[in-house]
C-alpha cells in the first residue's frame, strides 16, 4: 500500500496578480490536506473519492477509460494522465490499480474551506503514482509534474497553491509564463518540458519571525476561485489602467513583506497585510468584482480591535481571511467576536514535511 499526503493551503498576499507571469504572492502550507492511498490491482482499477463509492476503469491502448464518468475526478484523473504519460516516457509499462482518496479540506457536509483541495489531491496524486511507478523526482519535477496536471484542466490559475502543497511550509512564489508552457507542449515530451528551465518561476521558503501568529477565520461561504479569476480577466482589458496600478503596488507590498519576513520584522508585516487587503479592495471596486464579502470585511476589522491585521485569503468572494498577530494576548477575544459574526476560527497549524511550527 502507498500512501501519500498533501497539504492544503493559504494565500498571505499577492492574490490575483500572482496570475500574471514574475508577479510574486507569499503562501502558507496548513496542516489539513489530502491522503492518497493507491494499491495494485489486476484486471479493474478504481478511484474512490468524496462519496467513497468505487469508480472502477479499465484501460484502452494505454488510456484510463472510467467506466462512468465523473466530473468531481477531473484533478485526479488529469494528474494520472500526466504522470502516467511521463512513466511511459520512462520506459515504464503501465499498469492497474486502487486509488482511495480523502480529504480533510471540507466540511461534513462537503462543504470546501477555501484551503485549495483541487491542488492538494493533483500533489498527492502525482506523487502516488511517481513512488508506484518507482519515477525518483525532485520537488520540483513534482511541482512541474503538479502544474501541468493542473494546466489541463484549468489554464489560468498562478499554481501558487500547488507550490505551497509541494514544499510545504511559508514560500514566496512567482508563477511561470502559462502560455510559454502550453506553447511548449504541443512540441515537447513531458520529460523535456521537465527539464527546462520555466520563465519567471520562483519557489523561495521563507522563516516567519518569532511571535508571529497567524489566525484563520471561515465565513462559511464557499467561493469559485477559477470563476472569480476569470472574471477579472475578462474586465482588466477595459480598465487596464487601474489593473496595471494594481499589479505594479502589489508587486511592491509583497516584496516589502517578503525583506520583512527577512528581516524579522513583525509590524511590517502587517502594515503590508493592511496594505495588500486595500489594494484588492480597490481592484474589486475598480473590476466591479466583490472580493471582500461583507462578513470578510468584518472579519477583518474585529481583527483590528485586537490589535491583528487581516484580509481576504486568495479570491475572495467567501471562504477564508487571515490575520497577523504579533502574539496570543486577544486570540480568544478575537476567536470570540468573529463567532458571534458567524465567522468559524479554524484551529490550523502551519504545515511542513518536518513536523509542524
Amino acid at each position: 500500500m502507498i500512501r501519500t499526503y498533501a497539504p492544503g493551503k493559504l494565500f498571505i498576499a499577492g492574490e490575483y496578480a500572482v496570475v500574471e507571469p514574475g508577479y510574486p504572492a507569499i503562501l502558507v502550507a496548513v496542516d489539513r490536506g489530502i491522503l492518497v492511498l493507491l494499491e495494485e490491482a489486476l484486471e479493474r482499477g478504481s478511484i474512490s473519492s468524496y462519496d467513497n463509492i468505487p469508480r472502477f476503469w479499465s484501460r484502452q491502448n494505454d488510456k484510463l477509460i472510467l467506466d462512468k464518468s465523473d466530473n468531481r475526478l477531473s484533478y485526479i484523473i488529469s494528474a494520472i494522465n500526466t504522470v502516467e504519460t511521463y512513466a511511459k516516457e520512462q520506459g515504464k509499462e503501465l499498469d492497474h490499480y486502487h486509488l482511495k482518496v480523502s480529504s480533510q479540506l471540507e466540511t461534513n457536509e462537503g462543504k470546501k474551506y477555501g484551503l485549495g483541495s483541487s491542488a492538494a489531491v493533483t500533489v498527492a496524486t502525482v506523487k502516488a503514482l511517481c513512488k508506484y511507478y518507482e519515477i525518483e523526482a525532485s520537488d520540483e519535477e513534482l511541482f512541474k509534474l503538479s502544474a501541468l496536471a493542473n494546466l489541463a484542466i484549468n489554464s489560468n490559475g498562478s499554481c501558487g497553491d500547488i507550490a505551497a502543497s509541494v514544499y510545504g511550509g511559508w514560500i514566496a512564489y512567482t508563477t511561470f509564463d502559462r502560455n510559454w508552457i502550453l506553447e511548449q507542449g504541443k512540441d515537447n515530451s513531458v520529460t523535456q518540458l521537465l527539464n527546462k528551465p520555466w520563465p519567471n518561476l520562483s519557489v523561495e521558503p521563507l522563516t516567519p519571525p518569532e511571535g508571529l501568529k497567524l489566525v484563520i477565520g471561515w465565513t462559511g461561504t464557499p467561493a469559485s476561485t477559477s470563476s472569480l479569476v476569470t472574471q477579472v480577466n475578462d474586465k482588466r482589458t477595459e480598465k487596464s489602467i487601474p489593473y496595471e496600478k494594481f499589479l505594479h503596488e502589489s508587486k511592491k507590498c509583497v516584496n516589502k513583506m517578503k525583506e520583512s519576513f527577512k528581516k524579522k520584522n513583525i509590524r511590517e508585516i502587517q502594515k503590508q497585510i493592511q496594505v495588500n487587503r486595500q489594494l484588492l479592495v480597490n481592484m474589486g471596486n475598480d473590476l466591479g468584482i466583490s472580493i471582500e464579502t461583507p462578513l470578510l470585511t468584518k472579519l477583518c476589522n474585529i481583527a483590528l480591535e485586537f490589535n491583528g491585521y487581516a484580509k481576504s485569503s486568495g479570491a475572495g468572494g467567501g471562504d477564508c481571511g487571515i490575520a497577523i498577530l504579533g502574539d496570543d494576548k486577544y486570540l480568544q477575544q478575537l476567536i470570540d467576536e468573529w463567532k458571534k459574526s458567524g465567522i468559524t476560527y479554524l484551529p490550523l497549524k502551519v504545515y511542513d514535511r518536518n513536523g509542524e511550527f
